[in-house]
């Protein structure tokens, strides 16, 4: 399970050091993709096979799955992490999540998510106020 918040760099080669904590987790591949707010996600090899599949069932004939599934799917870069933990990111996904020097990794559950900081800073800043709020919504899925 990922769980955390960490502050790395982006270097001058344009890698990033995963946090050693998650690197066993990680494997050796693993599969960078777009996500929400414009972060980006990283899945191991098995956490990706169980969500790929999942959009690759979606049905074809509804408009928002064949947008969602395309986004997701086209937008995905298999990645190997080097002896060092580091990887490189496509500049196509840097540019979707406007990375810079300054980034975040999040340990959310299944899965990695990578931040510009000052996007995370505020994106946390607002959740905190809200969390409460978010409680109450989402008291009717057990949580």
């Amino acid at each position: 399970m990922f769980i955390g918040e960490y502050r790395h760099t982006i270097d001058s080669k344009k890698r990033l050091a995963l946090p050693i904590k998650f690197r066993k987790e990680l494997g050796n591949k693993i599969t960078i993709t777009r996500g929400f707010e414009n972060c980006l996600v990283i899945y191991p090899q098995k956490e990706w096979q169980i969500t790929s599949d999942k959009l690759g069932k979606l049905p074809v004939s509804q408009f928002e799955a064949r947008g969602y599934a395309r986004i997701m799917l086209a937008g995905a870069m298999e990645v190997e992490l080097d002896k060092l933990g580091r990887i490189l990111i496509p500049e196509y996904l840097k540019e979707y999540a406007d990375l810079k020097k300054s980034v975040v990794v999040c340990g959310i559950f299944n899965r990695l998510e990578i931040w510009n900081d000052k996007k995370w800073d505020t994106y946390k800043g607002k959740m905190e106020k809200e969390v409460g709020d978010l409680a109450d919504k989402l008291k009717e899925l057990g949580i």
